[in-house]
């Protein structure tokens, strides 16, 4: 969880921004916790990461949450009136006028196109709508950390939806999160299993992963909370990756083996 300078730092504006998106009402303030401090989850860095997006494009704070809100049709007509609005603009303003005109396209918004061509692939394949938001959350947060490396790792992404494994995992997580079985659904034990098998893939084929070279944890931390956030299973599914050898489904990391009789725990890593 983050405090708000690491919020504001991380989507990129200031600790004013934020709070002052909190007074108009864009982004919702968390309560306090025990210690008297706001923490933010992964949700807020998104949404915050929307807003930023939207008013450097030059959209007006009363506009950005009926855009936020809206569905397809009405954010593509929002969009329209303000580029035909920016067109009468001076030429400092014609970057904005095309930013403005490339929002119709919706995950196009904060993504570049190459993730945005993975995400149709996602749903070539039948995964959910639900699915596919989850994904393209990530990718937003990803972007946002390495804009120069996401559409270098698209390639090998798309490499791993021709594996009928990998389109298991993503139509059988679809079928998971679209329904409403609690958390003693036989088929997250099934899930685990198919994450496990591909885990035990990738490192058997020496597969780095997007974390290749980071020492930052930080994103993976918001990746696993953003799952949680969005369904509560997560949690549970989590549990049963971990149980078959897998600290985290966001990154290639084995669990830790616990420290033999010969060479008893000292606290030093």
């Amino acid at each position: 969880m983050l405090t708000i300078g690491q919020l504001a730092q991380y989507a990129g504006v200031t600790v004013r921004a934020v709070r002052h998106y909190h007074q108009v009402g864009l982004l919702a303030e968390p309560e306090r916790d025990p210690s008297g401090y706001r923490r933010y989850g992964a949700t807020a860095v998104v949404s915050l990461i929307k807003i930023r997006t939207l008013a450097n494009a030059g959209v007006p704070l009363s506009r950005i949450r009926e855009m936020l809100d809206a569905d397809a049709p009405t954010f593509a007509e929002a969009a329209h009136r303000i580029d035909e609005h920016l067109r009468d603009e001076i030429e400092r303003l014609e970057t904005s006028r095309k930013q403005i005109a490339q929002l119709t396209a919706g995950d196009s918004l904060v993504l570049p196109p190459a993730v945005v061509a993975y995400l149709d692939r996602l749903r070539e394949i039948g995964v959910s709508a639900r699915m596919v938001t989850g994904e393209r959350d990530g990718w937003i947060l990803m972007a946002a950390r390495w804009p120069d490396q996401v559409e270098e790792w698209i390639p090998a992404k798309l490499a791993e939806l021709e594996d009928p494994l990998m389109v298991r995992l993503y139509r059988l997580l679809s079928e998971i999160f679209d329904g409403d079985a609690g958390h003693d659904d036989p088929r997250l034990v099934e899930a685990a299993d198919v994450m496990a098998a591909l885990c035990e893939q990738a490192y058997a084929s020496g597969a780095a992963g997007i974390d290749a070279g980071s020492d930052d944890d930080m994103l993976f931390d918001l990746l696993d909370a953003l799952a949680v956030e969005s369904d509560a299973r997560a949690t549970r599914l989590r549990e049963l990756v971990r149980e078959r050898g897998w600290a985290r489904w966001t990154r290639l990391e084995r669990v830790a083996e616990p420290p033999g009789p010969e060479r008893p725990a000292t606290g030093v890593t």
